[in-house]
């Protein structure tokens, strides 16, 4: 089942997959509530670590952003576009390595173990990879507003950019 679905055929799967993205994250920015909790009554810890934010993280980043994704693609077919299906791929890794490295960052700091510089080093790819698919996010968001809809005999949409 891939993401990219062809002109005017039906929405509704990719519309699942964001549906689905956005529901995962909640799951796991609850999850990381409870994580950053647990661990640091476990540890008596009272101090400052990246677990206290990893929490709105996942719930910002992935649960709010791919429901304005979703509400984006019923307005205006987002995902009809070429670079949704980079975006939709690349942010999803960018999410999962940020977040990877503040819980792995936070988590060491919490049971008072030195982290190395590789860590912030990755976090920071995590970073880059995020602006790459926000970047793609908004030339996506560019496409699917500025086409032009024509209804061709058959009934099938088809799609006549605007050379303005």
């Amino acid at each position: 089942m891939g993401l990219l679905v062809r002109w005017g055929a039906t929405t509704v799967r990719v519309m699942r997959k964001l549906y689905f993205a956005a529901l995962t994250y909640m799951i796991l920015g609850l999850i990381a509530g409870l994580y950053y909790r647990e661990l640091t009554k476990e540890y008596d810890f009272t101090g400052d670590s990246q677990l206290s934010v990893v929490h709105t993280h996942l719930l910002t980043l992935g649960m709010l952003a791919f429901l304005l994704v979703l509400a984006l693609e019923k307005v205006f077919g987002l995902t009809r576009t070429k670079p949704f299906v980079w975006f939709f791929w690349i942010y999803n890794a960018g999410i999962v390595v940020t977040v990877g490295m503040m819980v792995t960052h936070g988590t060491l700091t919490v049971v008072g173990k030195e982290s190395s510089e590789a860590i912030a080093g990755i976090a920071g790819m995590g970073h880059v990879l995020l602006t790459i698919a926000l970047v793609l996010l908004f030339v996506s968001l560019y496409q699917a507003l500025f086409r032009r809809r024509v209804d061709t005999a058959a009934g099938n949409e088809a799609v006549v950019s605007d050379s303005q």
